[in-house]
């Protein structure tokens, strides 16, 4: 693959990805409580996004994703955005993430080691945009043109953007994923990761085989890593382990390990304090970092490990 992200595994060994966005939001004072979650934020305080991604930099983050996993023109339009607003919030949240890769890379300080960072427009799921929690379910009772006619407006919009990459995040069943990987041969010029949500140690959340899932990407050149993010931390060693034989590279960003209640709008359960990096990473995995309810802590740590695992 002829990509900026090439470079950094060649050179590294691994490429570091950011946290979860909203946990850091909500630690600095955000109210998330809202259909929209993060995106909110892209309209009422794009400036605490921008801080939150140059902190994921500072920390050790290679790659960070922007603010729009949520983001949909339907949503947007429930809160009352017309198609102009929405496409303007859209196309900021990549302004806000190679705002803070500017501001990180002018420091000298911060560039000794480093290779440029990269920044990903996040692309979530349908269910996603839905807010009820079904992104961990992918039940959506639509069909194929339902979900091309949804991805399509949003994936025109960031693929016309500065963004390096696009990241389709969560992505909770084969259905889903196939329409995305049509969809991006509409921009062949572009380059994506793929990763989806899992239900245990073999299954995506929808119920199909994760390795089964995983070798879309085989088929694709577009498709420059494939793997998991939001799921357990335990379920992750089997889930690599069933598509280590693929040469796409693997990607991996769990959740804490505790489980989202859409109807209460809430995390709960247990959380996972460490997670077995060096174990991921030689089950194939190299591109690492965090999703839901980890922050900039995590990073720093995942990264250190990495880099006495690669080098």
């Amino acid at each position: 693959m002829n990509h900026p992200l090439k470079t950094l595994l060649d050179v590294q060994g691994f490429a570091m990805l950011d946290g979860g966005l909203a946990t850091e939001l909500e630690k600095r004072g955000a109210d998330l409580d809202h259909f929209l979650w993060s995106a909110r934020l892209l309209a009422e305080s794009p400036g605490l996004i921008r801080d939150v991604h140059y902190d994921y930099l500072v920390a050790g983050a290679d790659i960070i994703a922007t603010a729009t996993y949520q983001a949909s023109f339907g949503g947007l339009a429930r809160a009352g955005f017309e198609q102009q607003k929405a496409e303007e919030l859209m196309r900021l949240s990549v302004d806000l993430a190679m705002q803070a890769r500017e501001q990180f890379w002018s420091t000298e300080q911060y560039r000794a080691g480093r290779l440029s960072p990269l920044v990903a427009a996040s692309i979530g799921p349908y269910g996603a945009c839905l807010h009820d929690g079904s992104e961990y379910h992918g039940n959506y009772g639509i069909g194929r043109q339902a979900l091309r006619d949804f991805h399509r407006p949003r994936l025109d919009l960031l693929a016309d953007t500065r963004a390096d990459l696009l990241a389709f995040e969560t992505i909770p069943s084969l259905q889903e994923a196939e329409v995305l990987v049509e969809l991006m041969g509409e921009h062949p010029e572009k380059r994506a990761w793929l990763s989806f949500s899992c239900r245990d140690g073999a299954r995506v959340s929808h119920g199909e085989d994760f390795a089964e899932c995983a070798a879309l990407a085989e088929g694709s050149e577009q498709i420059v890593a494939v793997g998991i993010n939001c799921t357990p931390p335990q379920y992750v060693s089997a889930l690599l382990e069933s598509a280590n034989h693929l040469q796409t590279p693997l990607v991996v960003y769990p959740n804490s390990g505790e489980h989202w209640i859409a109807e209460e709008n809430r995390w709960a359960g247990q959380e996972c304090a460490i997670f077995p990096v060096r174990e991921w990473y030689e089950r194939g995995a190299r591109l690492l970092g965090g999703c839901c309810r980890t922050g900039p802590e995590d990073i720093r740590g995942i990264r250190a490990e990495l880099a006495s695992i690669a080098g």
